[in-house]
């Protein structure tokens, strides 16, 4: 890991009451990244439902070019 890379993943912690030890931090820390890491494995993303119709459908002909002109000649 780069320090640029640890710079974009730094998080501010800010203790707004009291005076938290170095020790209470570091117990903060530990269990706020456990929990990350527990939600980030259980975390799925959920899967498009796909109709029978969707999953065997294919194309019945190629589609038309509309750049050719009807009859294939010009004039």
């Amino acid at each position: 890991m780069s320090a640029e890379d640890a710079a974009a993943d730094a998080v501010e912690i800010q203790v707004l009451r009291g005076t938290a030890s170095e020790e209470e931090l570091a117990a903060l820390i530990a269990v706020l990244s456990e929990a990350f890491v527990a939600e980030e494995a259980d975390a799925v993303a959920a899967q498009k439902q796909v109709s029978a119709w969707e999953r065997n459908q294919r194309a019945l002909r190629s589609p038309l070019r509309r750049d050719i002109p009807w009859g294939r000649f010009s004039g």
